[in-house]
């Protein structure tokens, strides 16, 4: 198993098998398929969609999701937002270290790295909208 966070894909999937459906609604258990992951966790990532206002959902035993948007008015920074931490880089929490040099400036120092490279992945995922994936697997 493996330790990277995949809720983004996982995520992106999702939306985009909805996108594939457009203006239906989708069973979670059939979108579980479509990830071929286990149903109770797509359905985890589900909620986070809805409460960001990108998907719809009914409840119940058969409960379904759609679209709250067009393809084309989301972004895949719109679905990383809904899914993953503010930041996707951190610097570690450990002390500081006074006596060394290094553990003094590590910090400051990688952390305006960290927020550059922030930027630059929140403005590629900026640019590509839901619809274009969509397109891709039609």
């Amino acid at each position: 198993m493996t330790s990277k966070n995949i809720q983004f894909s996982i995520a992106v999937h999702i939306m985009t098998g909805l996108g594939f459906h457009a203006g239906e609604f989708v069973c979670s258990c059939d979108l579980a398929r479509s990830v071929n992951a286990c149903p109770s966790f797509v359905r985890r990532i589900i909620s986070k969609l809805s409460k960001a206002g990108l998907v719809r959902t009914t409840r119940g035993k058969n409960g379904s999701c759609a679209l709250a948007k067009e393809p084309e008015s989301v972004t895949l920074l719109d679905i990383y937002k809904a899914v993953e931490a503010p930041k996707a880089f951190a610097v570690h929490a450990y002390p500081v270290q006074e006596a060394c040099a290094v553990s003094c400036n590590m910090k400051p120092a990688l952390e305006k790295i960290l927020d550059n490279a922030q930027k630059s992945f929140e403005d590629n995922l900026k640019q590509t909208r839901l619809s274009e994936l969509v397109s891709q697997v039609s």
